[in-house]
């Protein structure tokens, strides 16, 4: 994304990323992560992914989720600096790697980075050009903003999570992939490149408010349009999408497995219920809500006179729109996610592979999951940031929450 001329006149005061880590369309963007949980990692390692020098600052301490930074996928292609916020240089030390950066990202509650003296006043001043990207649950401003709060609470708010689920039992769950990354992280990340796009062509830095309950609901407005026409139903389990259409929704096989079913249109209807065994001119008229009740039971009939190895087979490979339900070390082993690549072995972790893909820039797993402040000493000399030098002190108390 950068012009290679002024990239080379730049090497004055900075480093081009040393060549073993140079892959991908980002190549050359420099990305400050200030440690957290959740959704800011994700998108600052979907960053790195793409070929950016992503520093991530973590405090002294044990990790917030306890888990193991070995095995944390989040933190690849990274690395990795040691930096207590709360000490009397801890500031400097992050507003120095800001004034070297492209893009700065941090995923604290409202008003914590000023109280640190590490918000986009102080970064914007030291870096005129930084694109300052900010990612919370509620938002910057509103009633909720300095409220705790989870992905499961801010897709409830948003009305996501009410559509997901059967209409006699309780919302379904989904992890947290709808709210932490698919409104969280991947707006962030939209947000913060075009923002660079336009710091690139005017010299101005910008700060981007990303917030989970915005991006969520973003991702509602096809439903919301149905909504409006009449064509949705305000109620979950009872639409084309919601798993209320007995032809988009999953079946449970004999051995107590599950097929999913996504045969829309007339054409890969057809078919499925070729391959299911069954006449169309015996069943209920799929077009009709009122018959669908009918039609799901002589599905759910079928497919549970077998066992999903069995309906696999005879459903792969065809049109009719039907896959099996697979664990996540089932969908590893996928002969065409294999075929793929879009799981991988690297560094001793299965891992999703790179997404999205570039025919000319194409990025690489360069680096493992970094461990807390293992390339301290690294980044100091190749960002040139003296301000890095010496031991952080132990951190006293933690400020998370977005």
């Amino acid at each position: 994304m950068r012009d290679t001329t002024t990239h080379r006149d730049a090497r004055t005061v900075r480093q081009a990323a040393p060549a073993s880590r140079r892959a991908g369309p980002l190549t050359g963007v420099r990305v400050v992560e200030l440690a957290g949980i959740g959704p800011a990692p994700f998108a600052a390692m979907l960053l790195g992914d793409l070929g950016a020098d992503v520093v991530r600052v973590d405090r002294p301490g044990t990790p917030v989720l306890g888990v193991d930074a070995a095995f944390d996928v989040t933190n690849r292609n990274k690395r990795s600096v040691l930096v207590d916020l709360k000490s009397d240089d801890g500031p400097g030390a992050v507003r120095a790697l800001a004034a070297r950066a492209d893009i700065l990202i941090e995923g604290f509650r409202p008003g914590v980075a000023e109280r640190l003296g590490v918000g986009p006043r102080e970064c914007l001043a030291v870096n005129p050009a930084l694109v300052y990207g900010r990612m919370t649950g509620w938002g910057q401003d509103g009633p909720l903003a300095p409220r705790a709060g989870h992905d499961i609470g801010y897709i409830a708010t948003v009305g996501a999570l009410g559509m997901i689920g059967n209409p006699e039992g309780p919302p379904v769950i989904p992890a947290n992939l709808l709210g932490d990354y698919a409104g969280g992280s991947l707006y962030l990340v939209a947000g913060v490149l075009a923002a660079l796009l336009t710091a690139r062509t005017t010299g101005e830095g910008q700060v981007v408010d990303a917030a989970i309950v915005d991006g969520t609901a973003h991702l509602t407005a096809l439903v919301q349009g149905m909504l409006a026409s009449g064509a949705w139903q305000d109620a979950r389990g009872h639409n084309l999408l919601d798993g209320g259409c007995p032809y988009y929704t999953v079946y449970e096989t004999a051995d107590g497995g599950w097929m999913a079913v996504g045969a829309l249109e007339p054409a890969f209807y057809a078919e499925f219920v070729r391959l299911l065994g069954l006449d169309a001119q015996d069943l209920p008229d799929r077009a009709d809500p009122r018959r669908w009740p009918e039609l799901r039971a002589a599905f759910a009939a079928r497919f549970g006179s077998d066992g999903r190895a069995a309906w696999t087979a005879v459903f792969e490979g065809t049109d009719a729109c039907v896959a099996p339900v697979l664990s996540l070390r089932e969908a590893a082993r996928h002969p065409h996610l294999r075929a793929r690549g879009t799981f991988t072995e690297e560094h001793g972790i299965v891992q999703p592979g790179l997404a999205p893909r570039f025919s000319a820039t194409p990025g690489a797993l360069r680096l493992p999951p970094a461990r807390p402040g293992a390339h301290h000493d690294e980044v100091a000399r190749d960002w040139r940031v003296p301000e890095l030098t010496g031991d952080p002190r132990p951190a006293t108390h933690s400020e998370d929450g977005r």
